[in-house]
């Protein structure tokens, strides 16, 4: 497949570099021939010094061609811009588009453009790293405000619903992962022994939510 990236900062020349490895022919953009320096000796793509939503400096690149295209520069309007020209004037299948603003992305999501939100990817990396095994997030969205996890059940939620669970942790279950298999459960599911547990919770209360399922469920009285 051909891709065609635009923006050959770091991420941009990692990203050409590992495409390569696995094959693809890769066409990298910059408005800075500067920035090529950053591909390497080793790199055998094209390498086109323009604009990356400039549709002859696409073309250039090979984009009516390309199979995807990657927009990674370090400015949010080129990256949406690029990535829209590449989608609907082109055509090309798979698109996506680095977002520094988490906000943003949740808008360019909703048309149709996949977007990488960096920094909550990025702290949710440095949580997975952080913190226990199971309290950082699974996915969060583009907007940073809804957040999947893992929870870590405590033993004694064994023989309680799914119900039970969620209104006392103030989340949802998304799935359960049940002798290996995906579960998708109702409020009346009981927890069994070894399920794995997906919620999906607010970001701002996920450190509550996992203190809760972490406990044994309050007692009625």
């Amino acid at each position: 497949m051909h891709v065609v990236i635009m923006g050959c900062g770091r991420v941009g020349a990692s990203l050409a570099a590992a495409l390569e490895r696995l094959g693809h022919s890769v066409a990298v953009v910059d408005r800075s021939r500067d920035a090529f320096r950053r591909l390497g000796g080793d790199f055998h793509g094209e390498q086109v010094v323009g604009m990356g939503f400039d549709r002859q400096v696409l073309i250039e690149a090979g984009v009516e061609r390309a199979g995807a295209f990657a927009a990674v520069s370090n400015g949010d309007n080129s990256n949406i811009i690029s990535a829209r020209v590449a989608r609907e004037t082109f055509g090309v299948e798979h698109v996506v588009a680095r977002i520094y603003d988490p906000k943003r992305a949740a808008v360019y999501e909703r048309l149709g453009i996949p977007t990488v939100a960096t920094v909550p990817w990025t702290t949710d990396r440095f949580l997975r790293t952080l913190l226990p095994e199971g309290v950082a997030t699974s996915w969060r969205d583009p907007s940073g405000t809804m957040a999947l996890l893992q929870l870590p059940v405590h033993e004694a939620w064994v023989g309680r619903s799914i119900r039970d669970l969620e209104e006392a942790a103030g989340c949802r279950v998304a799935f359960v992962m049940r002798f290996g298999t995906g579960v998708l459960p109702e409020p009346k599911t009981v927890l069994q022994a070894d399920d794995v547990v997906y919620a999906a919770a607010k970001s701002g209360t996920v450190t509550d939510v996992t203190s809760v399922a972490a406990r044994p469920p309050e007692e009625e009285s």
